[in-house]
């Protein structure tokens, strides 16, 4: 069992597919952190060897990821919901922030509605 970066990567997954478990590590950068390492990234992550596993953690601690990655996202909404602006405005409020209509969908962000019936009026 591979662990880097405080995850444990999936040991019958491919090396670049395995590493982008990691917050902070997408296809590309995983592409890229393994040609710098010189490993092939068709290589299973069960496969790694010990100095191969040791060169991965460096390169990776180089990079911003997991929890200095997530709060440092956290601050920036933070930031933005502070000076009340557009998009911190529609976050502190959770709705869409990227110009998405909201009428019809929206599902994520809104969260699942419940209907209230209406009451009747009471006749004289």
């Amino acid at each position: 069992m591979a662990r880097i970066a405080g995850i444990d990567l999936p040991k019958n997954k491919r090396g670049v597919i395995g590493l982008t478990y990691i917050f902070g590590i997408g296809r590309s950068s995983s592409k890229k952190i393994l040609t710098d390492c010189g490993i092939d990234e068709n290589i299973k992550v069960q496969d790694w060897n010990d100095d191969q596993l040791a060169v991965l953690r460096n390169a990776i601690n180089e990079v911003k990821t997991e929890g200095s990655l997530r709060s440092e996202v956290q601050l920036n909404i933070k930031r933005l919901m502070d000076i009340g602006c557009y998009r911190g405005i529609r976050h502190r409020s959770g709705l869409p922030l990227r110009g998405q209509h909201t009428k019809n969908n929206s599902r994520t962000r809104k969260g699942k509605r419940k209907t209230v019936a209406n009451k009747k009026k009471a006749t004289k």
